[in-house]
């Protein structure tokens, strides 16, 4: 596979950043140069096994052959084009999503943030009018933007950004009863994640997805279900809600949606896409050629290579190893596993354990401070799972030491 040669060191690349980037990202101090499959090399040429490839974008590793070559076909024929006009990738994108989910039709754009403002504005845009609330939960994440950080139920994220947008309130995870008690007559939605991701790898109690479409449904309302993290493959299953047998009214994708390419997408059932009607919203990158041939090639990708198998195979050796390890290591408090989303629950602050991960080869991310968060990609052979593992015991061992 072809590779760009890095022409500066990391210490010369962190210097340039240092004078020119907007310092908004707290950054570790390695310049990457390349990846392919599960490992990426500094400029140094140091080997990284990375199981938090592009934090959750890279679900196919770095650089997945089959989408480099489709987006490389792509960018020499045609690279943007608004949508004021037709291109056949974007309706092919659309069809492969929609018969893969539960039959909707899709609105494109360019990230995860971006498909739940879509959501929130076509959540109003479809409500009668005295309706705009929309229930969130503790603990969830829906990206950056302000309206995603409005519902978003944290109140770290919502310091020095006041006043936010109206219309969210907030619910306890895994509680309908606080949910049924929220539900008013301005009440207009419920939206959740599946599984929630950056909240910790939070996997609902039994029943709870099915008590929300139950509410839904007893009260007209609209469940949403952000699957930035969970959705193309991640669980297993190609959307997180299969697990659970409830099926929402609309969806949100982004993340692993392209093969590491930026893209995302709102599906919706063709009943409410309607009220998303021309003029009220739009993207200007949203289902490019470029993107929809990645998305196309990542969906073949995954059916090509039994990738969804793979997944669920791989979860369960984590599972065990890590499982394992809990009667090894008394640091760790809980491990929670769906697919490709591992969460090591531990009663220290995490951020000693990625460091010594990476001070071994082995990339890793921390959240909610305790939480060791895994999002490998779902093509990691078993063998890269023990050695991932091997290190992770052996820096959880050091620290309880």
């Amino acid at each position: 596979m072809a590779t760009a040669e890095a022409t500066m060191n990391s210490s010369e690349i962190i210097e340039l950043f240092g004078r020119y980037v907007v310092p908004n990202y707290r950054r570790y101090p390695i310049a990457l140069a390349r990846g392919e499959g599960s490992y990426v090399w500094d400029t140094e040429g140091n080997r990284y096994l990375d199981f938090f490839p592009g934090w959750g974008c890279n679900l196919l590793g770095h650089c997945p052959e089959p989408v480099v070559k489709a987006v490389q076909e792509q960018i020499a024929a045609l690279i943007h084009v608004p949508n004021t006009w037709y291109t056949e990738a974007q309706g092919r994108w659309a069809k492969a999503l929609s018969e893969r989910s539960f039959g909707g039709q899709a609105f494109f754009c360019n990230s995860g943030t971006e498909a739940n403002e879509a959501a929130i504005k076509l959540v109003r845009l479809h409500s009668p009018k005295q309706r705009y609330k929309i229930i969130t939960f503790e603990g969830g994440f829906h990206g950056r933007t302000l309206g995603a950080t409005a519902a978003t139920a944290q109140p770290k994220y919502h310091e020095g950004l006041g006043p936010l947008m109206a219309g969210f309130v907030y619910a306890p995870f895994g509680d309908l009863e606080a949910v049924a008690r929220l539900v008013d007559d301005e009440t207009a939605a419920i939206m959740i994640e599946p599984v929630q991701g950056e909240g910790g790898v939070n996997i609902p109690p039994e029943g709870f997805l099915a008590g929300l479409r139950r509410i839904a449904d007893e009260q007209g309302l609209l469940l949403v279900f952000d699957e930035v993290q969970t959705g193309c493959g991640r669980t297993g299953q190609w959307f997180a809600y299969q697990h659970f047998g409830v099926t929402p009214d609309i969806m949100t994708l982004a993340k692993a949606i392209c093969g590491g390419v930026a893209g995302g997408a709102l599906l919706t059932t063709p009943e409410i896409a309607p009220s998303l009607r021309p003029g009220m919203h739009a993207a200007t990158f949203g289902g490019n050629p470029i993107a929809a041939r990645a998305g196309i090639a990542a969906i073949e990708m995954i059916e090509n290579e039994n990738l969804l198998e793979n997944a669920r195979n791989l979860s369960e050796v984590f599972r065990r190893r890590l499982t394992a390890l809990v009667a090894e290591c008394e640091l760790i408090r809980e491990v929670r596993v769906l697919g490709m989303m591992i969460g090591v629950e531990l009663s220290i602050d995490g951020t000693p354990v990625v460091q010594g991960c990476m001070d071994r080869k082995l990339l890793i991310n921390c959240t909610h401070n305790t939480v060791l968060r895994l999002l490998p990609a779902m093509n990691l052979t078993e063998q890269q799972v023990h050695d991932g593992c091997d290190i992770l015991a052996k820096v959880l061992k050091e620290q309880t030491g």
